[in-house]
């Protein structure tokens, strides 16, 4: 691997094809295409995403939905009988509930502009899907080229009650001018000199322009714990406390399996690391595919966006684990160490970014191996 040294991109081609970095966002806001019912919070623009907040205004709903090209999301939840809550005073979200919340955003895009939400770290690993919807959309998650209205999103905790009120952030949204994603060989040579991607030995898999990411049951070789399976609770967690629960009341150790794979339990939700460490250089971003049918019985629940930043100290390679978020499916399923549990894709930005993660951005996750979300005692 070559010395990592940030590339540096033309400020001619800023605006061209690729993800907004944190001054292109903010500046969007700053002439009133992305607005909020109030005022943005000074750490709500990441260094290649923006936090999304949730409103007041939340419904509990019979089923999970989009709204298709004929309906509004207002017009929509009238006629799927919606129940109304008020999250001001803060509500507790249920297990096996499904609710639409109104976020506190909107946004005015235009031609060749579009957008991709994806769930908070946080949100992941307590097993809560968080799924963006906008009017008349027709797949989660998708901001479509030119949109302008609100912003909903779909919340399902599944393992965990939670406390959520306005200004909560369960999810993020990525903004993208064109389709800034690379190819299979420039992935490769990318690596080759950054390491975005790092096995413990061999070479990295590339397929399809992505990289693979493997899960680690071996483990701390001193604790010999490789992971966290859920325990079933009524106790809520409130989404916006850090260090506030003891993690022994919400999970169980997992320990290094005795001359076999790790056994994933059906209907528990599971916290795993790679074996692999990730550093993503200024000038790129990258995205955990949230599932691939190719990798076996089990889902890789969503891991949030790899922003410019992570895995580094200044200019310096430090790698850091990326925890898995896993659930089986029908059955139980075993998975062996280094076996493939899902793929990152790389993006590159229209322009390196001013607000790299882990410098004054908020960050939660620099340096991480094996942890559970900020809610959590350490």
């Amino acid at each position: 691997m070559k010395q990592p040294i940030f590339p540096e991109i033309p400020r001619e081609h800023e605006g061209g094809t690729g993800v907004w970095p944190a001054q292109r966002i903010r500046q969007v806001a700053e002439v009133g295409r992305i607005r909020a019912e109030t005022p943005f919070d000074i750490d709500q623009i990441q260094p290649a995403s923006l936090d999304l907040r949730l409103s007041a205004q939340g419904y509990e709903v019979p089923a999970s939905f989009l709204p298709g090209r004929d309906w509004s999301m207002a017009d929509k939840l009238k006629s799927v009988d919606a129940k109304r809550i008020d999250l001001s005073g803060g509500a507790e979200l249920k297990t096996g509930s499904i609710y639409i919340v109104r976020l506190q955003e909107t946004v005015d895009l235009r031609r060749r502009e579009s957008g991709f939400a994806n769930p908070k770290s946080s949100t992941g690993r307590l097993d809560i899907f968080a799924r963006l919807i906008t009017d008349f959309g027709v797949q989660f998650d998708t901001v479509e080229e030119g949109y302008t209205g609100p912003l909903w999103l779909e919340i399902a905790p599944r393992s965990f009650n939670i406390i959520v009120r306005p200004g909560s952030r369960l999810a993020q949204l990525r903004f993208r001018t064109g389709t800034p994603s690379i190819g299979s060989r420039a992935v490769r040579e990318l690596n080759e000199t950054y390491g975005v991607i790092l096995p413990e030995v061999g070479d990295a898999i590339v397929r399809d322009g992505a990289i693979a990411l493997s899960v680690d049951v071996v483990g701390n070789l001193d604790t010999g714990i490789v992971g966290y399976k859920s325990r079933t609770t009524d106790q809520p967690i409130d989404v916006d406390q850090k260090g506030a629960y003891e993690p022994s009341d919400f999970w169980e150790t997992l320990y290094r399996p005795e001359g076999r794979g790790l056994i994933l339990e059906r209907d528990h939700f599971h916290i795993l690391a790679t074996k692999e460490t990730v550093a993503i250089p200024d000038g790129w971003a990258a995205d955990m595919f949230a599932y691939d049918t190719l990798v076996g019985e089990f889902r890789v629940h969503y891991a949030g966006f790899f922003d410019p930043g992570f895995g580094y100290q200044g200019n310096k390679r430090i790698g850091a684990k990326i925890v898995l978020e896993v659930r089986s499916h029908e059955v139980p399923f075993m998975v062996d160490d280094g076996q493939v549990a899902g793929f990152v894709a790389i993006e590159r930005l229209t322009s390196a970014t001013d607000l790299l993660y882990g410098q004054d951005a908020g960050s939660n996750y620099q340096s991480q191996g094996l942890k559970l979300s900020k809610q959590f005692r350490q």
